[in-house]
């Protein structure tokens, strides 16, 4: 039971390190926004590649950020009862609606590990006048899909933890006792 344990919090702590990673990307997209005003409004010569990079960059932080997301309890809920159950009336929900969530994830792994297959063998680009490479950013579909999917995974067995022992006491995000 201990390597299980070990296991949820190895990888929490990998979704937390991702995450935390990935936030940093927020620095550059203002950065590149700021040099697209910057050069639109003051220079009036408006870059080629900057509206286009903080796409790309903005999709590959939802993307990956969703196992941190999921591990801080950062999604959306609908609360209006929800928030009124006990620990163990919740975790049971949980249990219920996460086949919901595992059907939709099973969905974007099948066809986002297709798209990014056949993106990568193509060395995908945008077609724009920058003509900048897609591919990575559809690469971290199936990679982000993979940390969510292991992030509800742990999800899923705190929760029937919580259903079946009410009595012990809640795992934090960061997979530590509270």
């Amino acid at each position: 039971m201990r390597a299980i344990f070990i296991v949820m919090n190895g990888i929490t702590r990998l979704n937390d390190i991702v995450g935390r990673l990935i936030s940093l990307l927020v620095v550059f997209m203002s950065a590149f926004l700021l040099i697209e005003v910057f050069c639109r409004y003051v220079l009036s010569s408006p870059t080629v590649w900057a509206n286009e990079l903080t796409q790309l960059v903005f999709g590959f932080y939802a993307i990956m950020s969703g196992g941190y997301i999921l591990a801080h309890g950062g999604h959306v809920n609908v609360d209006i009862f929800y928030s009124k159950f006990s620990s163990r009336t919740k975790a049971i929900v949980d249990i219920v609606t996460s086949a919901l969530f595992f059907m939709f994830l099973a969905a974007l792994l099948y066809f986002g590990s297709s798209m990014a297959y056949e993106s990568i063998s193509n060395l995908e680009t945008s077609f724009s006048a920058w003509n900048a490479p897609v591919w990575p950013a559809k690469l971290a579909i199936p990679v982000g899909c993979v940390l969510l999917l292991l992030q509800g995974l742990v999800k899923l067995a705190h929760d029937i933890c919580a259903a079946l022992h009410p009595e012990l006491p809640s795992l934090t995000s960061s997979g530590e006792q509270a």
